[in-house]
């Protein structure tokens, strides 16, 4: 069988690993971290009421669930036209019949960045956020600022979900504490709607969350610089800050911008609808470059409607696409499939105390409340999530 190799994790590198095992590859996954880290359930870590353990999955554990090998290493540089990837301990592969890219995004650089932390970073800083949080709780008041910022070189990059859902839950761990009327909380976002994109019912319904909990907003205004007590807006306006959540917009990941792939303006690959990274020259393909070459994730330009984000769902998607269509060329077939016509926005928002169901395609976007429940079953999605991976549970089709 073919030897495959794949660069990353995350949702898309393992769920392309999963898939392309059952098709009998050889499958050998790349990842610098050694666990799994499941983000969505992450917004629990830092309130408490999840360890990071409960949000983490051992890669050896799943390597020994699916069979494919695995390598803890990070990617020094990749270049296609030799079929060369480096990583950093000097390794060196030059022998794969496929390469699927699938190391995901890095963020856009914000002056001061260094004075927030984010729940979409690196997962460590979950915990660094659990900290800075609880001292404030021992401190009994503060002023708590959470935001997310856009890339206006790829709409589709931007992550605002997990800031409304932590910020939801901290209101409601305050209050469970009964001391939330000691703090003033604020969410703030450069664009004029943060949260548009999920429709205007969805729109509408946030307003709603947010005069229910007293949460001040500050939006429309792009962030010039964070200070370690304040956020510094372009007027020069500030808004202060005891301690300071943001999540930056992605950005091309800089191994990709140093390599020969085709990136778009913000460096995330360009590929097809199948996943298939096409090189191009004066407009038409570029036979002298490999066609082996496929990206998903949060690394792959997306492609699509206005309101389109970059999802864990369609990564894998994405990932389940690759290993089909990876299978049909082996084939000798052409039956492939594209992650476009799957483009949606997906999730269930939590709040701590319920959740809200969020759907958007390209007929209808919707927001549907699920008080008290919808918590407990984005908890069980979570439970779901584990042991489907590790394949103790049956997968959901589709998911």
């Amino acid at each position: 069988m073919k030897n495959i190799l794949i660069l990353g994790g995350g949702f898309a590198g393992l769920e392309t690993a999963i898939y392309l095992k059952k098709q009998k590859f050889n499958v050998t996954l790349v990842s610098d971290r050694d666990y799994f880290y499941i983000y969505p359930t992450s917004i629990w870590v830092p309130t408490g009421e999840s360890s990071f353990k409960d949000v983490c999955i051992d890669l050896k554990e799943l390597q020994r669930a699916h069979g494919f090998s695995l390598v803890i290493d990070a990617v020094q540089s990749i270049s296609a036209k030799k079929s060369l990837v480096t990583l950093e301990s000097g390794k060196v592969y030059d022998d794969y019949d496929y390469l699927v890219v699938a190391m995901g995004a890095h963020k856009m650089k914000h002056k001061g960045l260094i004075n927030t932390l984010s729940i979409c970073g690196a997962p460590e800083q979950s915990l660094e956020i659990k900290e800075r949080i609880d001292a404030l709780i021992e401190k009994g008041a503060g002023k708590i600022c959470f935001g997310f910022g856009g890339n206006p070189n790829d709409t589709s990059a931007v992550r605002g979900g997990p800031g409304f859902e932590l910020l939801f839950n901290l209101h409601n761990k305050l209050k469970q504490k009964g001391i939330r009327d000691n703090f003033d909380l604020t969410f703030f976002a450069p664009m004029p709607e943060p949260g548009k994109r999920m429709g205007p019912q969805a729109l509408k319904m946030m307003e709603v969350f947010f005069k229910k909990y007293k949460i001040n907003k500050s939006y429309g205004k792009k962030i010039k610089q964070f200070n370690k007590k304040s956020i510094v807006f372009e007027d020069d306006s500030t808004l202060d800050s005891d301690f300071t959540m943001f999540i930056p917009a992605g950005d091309g990941h800089s191994v990709i911008k140093k390599s020969d792939l085709p990136t778009n303006n913000a460096g995330f690959i360009k590929t097809n609808d199948f996943s298939q990274v096409v090189f191009e020259k004066e407009g038409e393909v570029d036979d002298t470059m490999p066609a082996n070459i496929y990206a998903v994730g949060d690394i792959a330009s997306l492609e699509g409607y206005d309101w389109r984000a970059k999802q864990g769902h369609v990564a894998e998607v994405m990932a389940r696409n690759v290993a089909h269509n990876i299978m049909q060329r082996e084939l000798g077939r052409t039956d492939f499939k594209g992650y476009h016509a799957h483009l949606n926005i997906l999730c269930v928002m939590d709040s701590g105390d319920g959740a809200a169901f969020v759907y958007r395609d390209e007929k209808r976007a919707f927001m549907l409340p699920m008080p008290f429940i919808g918590h407990w079953l984005k908890k069980g999605w979570g439970v779901y999530c584990r042991y489907s991976k590790l394949g103790r549970i049956p997968r959901i089709p589709g998911m």
